[in-house]
């Protein structure tokens, strides 16, 4: 089946999706007046050093403070931690080598030159690193670190080979460059144009660099419909549809430039009918986001996403099989590992993941739903770190987190339990509610009292607090009114006084 990339733009925000097979297989969200940071190129000034946490400050401008891993400053040559080699790495890192003591490599008031490596993700600010690079659509260019590389991806390896020869052939006397995935098959030329557009992009921040103090912005990254044609684009993709007549020109400009056929594979979508709408992908946030996804069989998983970690539970449900129980176990695993490897990169979740499967008593069981994983999982952009199923059922993994998961992007905590998914009973907040009618009540005795509530807490208060009331009125003299309040949160009221006249 046919594999799609959607770009529909409106006046608020870009919204794109990656089909695979005939499926949503990734899902884009950004905002056209809030865009994110990451990959921006900035000048800032260090703040603050934080040697135990090996560390600093750094300002660039944004709302909060970014900071600076000692193991992110350019002194450590000997891996190359940086956004777009991250997705596609080059050759198998070498052994690592402790980095120098942060306090060594910086001081505070310093002037560095950083690149936005991960942008803010909830209260954290955003990573920076000096490693510097500059992504194309064939090449990473690398100005500080002298590395050639070809991604893990190519594995013929007469083309890794053919790639390698032509980078040592492209490579300047300062700096270092990647073969993308998309290099697959390019010819010199093709190359040497890209090398050159990024040499001059570099010149420019260079120049811009030192005519600007910190904290300024030297280099914005793509636009986000730019930014993902550049790094989704492959011949694997069918057609790039745009529901924007500014972007398609734009998107055909930018492939033209690469590739005049490419250009072709790009159409503008001008039916009255909403893009998404008419390939059947309308956006239902519950879904999207829902804890629980049904798998086809009957069976479901279950997502819980904590501030450590996000698990995911695997259940059989309604799926009962047809011959016999270890077979049933593992036909409903299969089917989770792969419409879990979906769902992660549908999600954007990153960090730590474990995997709860259903116990499988034969180790070739699980090695065939652990293959099983690692297949689907290959086709995920983002790094990843995969262990093997343990004899408990559990898969360890990481994945790579370089922008907010697409729960944070859409939603906010809720206003009556603040995210936690859970608020007080109404009788509950009837008993707190009776005894501060109690505490009044032995405090300003003689006085009328209105208490406006919610209309369920108002009910138990009624029915629940006539015996408390009734003392009230007999040993304090104190009279209560409930006040049914529909627009109220339940867990809110006011409490008005009226003491007695002297």
């Amino acid at each position: 089946m046919s594999n799609s990339l959607l770009i529909s733009v409106a006046d608020c925000d870009v919204r794109v999706a990656l089909v695979e097979d005939g499926r949503l297989a990734e899902f884009y969200l950004e905002s056209r007046t809030r865009n994110g940071p990451t990959g921006n190129i900035y000048k800032g000034r260090v703040i603050r050093i934080l040697p135990g946490m090996a560390a600093a400050f750094v300002n660039i401008g944004l709302e909060r403070p970014a900071y600076l891993f000692g193991e992110d400053v350019s002194a450590r040559e000997d891996e190359f931690y940086s956004l777009w080699l991250k997705d596609e790495p080059g050759e198998a890192s070498r052994a690592k080598s402790p980095p120098a003591p942060i306090e060594d490599l910086l001081h505070d008031g310093q002037e560095v030159l950083v690149q936005v490596l991960r942008g803010p993700l909830g209260t954290k600010g955003a990573r920076l690193t000096t490693n510097l690079s500059l992504a194309g659509h064939y090449l990473v260019f690398t100005p500080t670190l002298p590395h050639l590389g070809i991604s893990r991806r190519i594995t013929d390896e007469a083309e890794r080979q053919r790639l390698r020869t032509l980078l040592e052939d492209l490579q300047l006397p300062e700096g270092g460059f990647i073969a993308r995935t998309a290099s697959r098959g390019q010819s010199r030329e093709r190359l040497l144009r890209e090398r050159d557009l990024l040499m001059s992009r570099w010149q420019r921040i260079l120049h811009k660099k030192g005519s600007v103090s910190a904290p300024a912005l030297l280099h914005q990254e793509l636009d986000t419909s730019l930014r993902v044609v550049r790094e989704l684009f492959y011949p694997e993709i069918d057609r790039v549809l745009v529901d924007d007549p500014v972007a398609f020109e734009k998107i055909q400009d930018y492939l033209e430039s690469l590739n005049p056929y490419d250009k072709h594979r790009v159409e503008l979508y001008a039916d009255p009918e909403p893009l998404f709408s008419h390939f059947g992908l309308e956006i239902d946030w519950k879904r999207l986001l829902a804890s629980k996804v049904w798998l086809k069989s009957g069976g479901h998983l279950f997502f819980d996403t904590t501030e450590a970690l996000t698990t995911v539970d695997v259940n059989t449900g309604r799926f009962v099989g047809r011959h016999d129980l270890a077979e049933t176990i593992l036909q409903t695993n299969l089917e989770a590992a792969r419409e879990i490897a979906r769902q992660l990169r549908l999600r954007n979740i990153g960090g730590l993941i474990v995997i709860d499967f259903i116990d499988m008593d034969q180790a070739s069981h699980r090695d065939q739903v652990y293959q099983a994983f690692l297949e689907m999982v290959s086709r995920d952009r983002a790094k990843t770190t995969i262990l093997p199923i343990s004899t408990l059922g559990l898969l360890e993994m990481t994945r790579q987190r370089s922008r907010d998961t697409l729960e944070k992007a859409v939603t906010e905590p809720c206003t009556c339990c603040n995210g936690t998914g859970e608020v007080l009973s109404p009788l509950i907040l009837a008993c707190d509610l009776m005894r501060r009618l109690t505490a009044e009540a032995q405090e300003f005795p003689g006085c009328r009292l209105t208490l406006s509530v919610h209309p369920l807490v108002a009910a138990i208060l009624q029915q629940e607090g006539q015996p408390l009331l009734a003392r009230l009125a007999e040993g304090h003299r104190v009279q209560v009114e409930i006040a049914e309040e529909p627009l109220f949160p339940r867990d809110y009221y006011e409490l008005t006084r009226e003491l007695p006249a002297k």
